[in-house]
């Protein structure tokens, strides 16, 4: 029964984290187009200001389910398909990824947004977007790998 929850809350943690990369990159992002540079700035530092806390909680439910389904379900990582390893390693650099847009470009954009600094945060702003676009890539392959490699050969 824990293996079932876990395996649960593994799947909503990428879906909740991946879902909202996809939201924010592929329809707020473009819908905001018509928005001046000051309204779209504040707009995207209250929505990451609300979002990041989320993926930190997604990142530490998928580390806490993705080990106890590995180790406790599996026995470890050399019973687990190459799928479960691919899955690890890009799940990991994703989680890097965040960490450096969080620690970096997100807390100059925001101290730049609340200072009025525009050109600042412009910069901060299109460096997190690469980024995301990179994560959002990833995440997308990862749930790929995750929901099909059960049945690779």
């Amino acid at each position: 029964m824990l293996s079932a929850l876990a395996l649960a809350l593994h799947a909503l943690a990428a879906v909740v984290w991946v879902g909202g990369m996809a939201f924010a990159y592929l329809f707020a992002r473009p819908a905001l187009g018509a928005l001046e540079g000051p309204q779209r700035q504040t707009f995207w530092r209250g929505t990451f200001a609300r979002f990041f806390p989320v993926v930190w909680g997604s990142v530490g439910l998928l580390l806490a389910t993705g080990y106890y389904l590995t180790f406790v379900t599996y026995g470890g990582f050399a019973n687990v398909g190459v799928h479960v390893h691919v899955m690890h390693l890009l799940g990991l650099v994703m989680m890097a990824i965040f960490a450096h847009v969080f620690f970096a470009p997100w807390r100059r954009f925001a101290r730049a947004v609340d200072a009025g600094d525009r050109q600042t945060a412009a910069r901060n702003i299109e460096t997190i977007r690469k980024l995301v676009a990179a994560n959002l890539t990833l995440g997308l392959l990862v749930v790929a790998i995750g929901s099909s490699g059960r049945f690779w050969p």
